[in-house]
Parts: structure tokens; sequence; C-alpha cells
């Protein structure tokens, strides 16, 4: 049974910082906030629960006024956060599913399809269209490797994926070209509306 989302939140101040020379640093610490909210609101859209695993006392706070559960990141990197989050889930004995904080399109369908193949009894993955992972499920506990070209590092360690490519889950917002097709779409404009236009 799927009935809690981890998702993993880096310090809000601190993040997009490949968006540098696209957004000063208060608009970028404004879109990591909407990111995560928007993430976070989508999961509670499907039904789940959304965990938040941080490590930064101001992400710790919006969980709470926003009542999202947290837990605590040990704090040395996605890995670890990932890790920390699945091994609570599994605790609670429940399936698992990790999904990245940085979606702007994410839908609940996609969620939807994400816990439609954890449910049938499989692993699942989703990849972000430059070769990392956006979202990655299963019963058993992996390995976990994020960052450049992880989707394929991840689909090795899981049994018997399935492989979820959806535009909502394809499209993280890292780069300032992710920044400007994402608030293109009529999904993504509140993207646009966030950080006062663009």
């Amino acid at each position: 049974m799927v009935d809690t989302v981890v998702i993993p939140v880096k310090s809000f101040s601190s993040g997009k910082r490949r968006l540098s020379g696209a957004l000063n640093p208060d608009i970028r610490a404004r879109l990591s906030r909407g990111l995560a909210n928007h993430v976070a609101s989508t999961v509670v859209g499907a039904g789940l629960v959304p965990l938040i695993v941080t490590a930064d006392p101001e992400v710790a706070e919006w969980s709470m006024t926003t009542g999202f559960p947290s837990l605590a990141d040990p704090g040395a990197g996605l890995d670890a956060a990932a890790s920390t989050g699945v091994g609570w889930v599994r605790h609670m004995g429940a399936t698992w599913l990790v999904l990245h904080g940085d979606l702007p399109l994410l839908t609940a369908e996609d969620v939807g399809c994400l816990v439609a193949v954890l449910e049938a009894g499989g692993s699942v993955i989703a990849p972000s269209a430059d070769g990392g992972t956006s979202a990655i499920g299963g019963r058993e506990p992996i390995e976990f490797s994020f960052g450049s070209s992880s989707f394929h590092r991840h689909l090795s360690r899981l049994t018997d994926p399935g492989v979820i490519a959806r535009t909502g889950l394809l499209h993280d917002l890292d780069s300032p070209t992710d920044l400007v097709s994402s608030s293109m779409t009529p999904r993504g404009r509140w993207v646009a509306e966030l950080i006062g236009g663009i």
C-alpha cells in the first residue's frame, strides 16, 4: 500500500543556484518554496500524504505551518535524505515512493500513475528529461545515487521496474531554459506569476 510520498527539500535560500544568472536570491528562494508547495499540494490532491525530509529549519517551519509532516534530514545530501524518508515509510509497513520537489508541471494524475504501478506489485521509476530521476519507488530499499544520469543507475537497482514518462515528471526545474519552458505552458503559468513574469 502507498499512502506517503517522501519529498526531500533543500534550503529555500540556497536552492536553485543554477538560476543565479536569471533570478536574484530572494526570487530564487520564493521559487524554491513555491515548487515544494506545488509538489506537496499535488501529492495531497492525489489522496496521499507528503513527507518533507529536510535539514533546513526554515523548510521545517514551512512544513509545519502548511500542515505537511516532516522528518529531519541528516544533512548529508539528497541520497541520505531519500534514505531517511524511505526508512521511516518502511518502518510503518508501507511501500515507499520518493518524489523530487522541483516539478512545476506535476499533476495528481502523474502521481496516480506512479502509485498504480507500485500497487500492482512492481517498482517504479520516472526519468527527468536530462537523464536524472524525478520519482522512484518500491518495496525493498535500494542504494540511492541521485545526480547526473541517475535514471540508469537507479533502473539497474530496481526489481521489475515500471518506467513512467509523463510531462509532469520529465520536466524538473534546474536551469534557465527549464524556467522559461515551464513558464510558457498553461500548466506552468503559476511559475511566471510567482516570480513576477518572465
